[in-house]
């Protein structure tokens, strides 16, 4: 009846390294023989590491230019064809960033819209603090396109 009950829980392994009576003793104690892997206290070396040689990361030339934080773009900018807002609007809608955003044309990071003039419009739209080129805007007022 005893012997019939299932075992609970996980069984440890042997403990490595605590002399001849631990079952898994002696000298090497199943690690072989010298080097780090061999030693107490042994972790994998960090990625990267090449085994004390120059690393990769460091052996290729580092690339020329500034990279400095304060140089780089903060706000960005993006631009927008015509074509691309004839499908997703629809006449009489406002144009807008926070209208961009709703339908997925533009990121959340984008402060700036201009508005490219790549592309026909065809029904009549009305565009609330956004730019445009200057073949846009003339395609925009052709539509009868209302920019406030």
């Amino acid at each position: 009846m005893l012997n019939a009950l299932l075992k609970v829980g996980k069984t440890k392994g042997k403990r490595v390294g605590r002399g001849y009576g631990s079952g898994k003793g002696g000298h090497t104690i199943g690690k072989g023989t010298k080097g780090h892997k061999s030693r107490s206290g042994y972790a994998n070396p960090r990625p990267g590491f090449e085994g004390g040689s120059m690393p990769l990361s460091r052996r290729i030339p580092k690339l020329k230019g500034f990279s400095r934080e304060y140089l780089k773009q903060k706000y960005m900018s993006v631009g927008i064809d015509i074509e691309f807002l004839s499908k997703q609007f629809k006449s009489g809608e406002v144009v807008s960033i926070a209208s961009l955003l709703k339908k997925g044309l533009i990121k959340r990071r984008a402060v700036k819209v201009k508005i490219i003039g790549n592309g026909d419009i065809s029904h009549k739209l009305i565009f609330e603090g956004i730019n445009f080129s200057a073949s846009a805007r003339k395609l925009v007022e052709t539509a009868g396109c209302t920019i406030k």
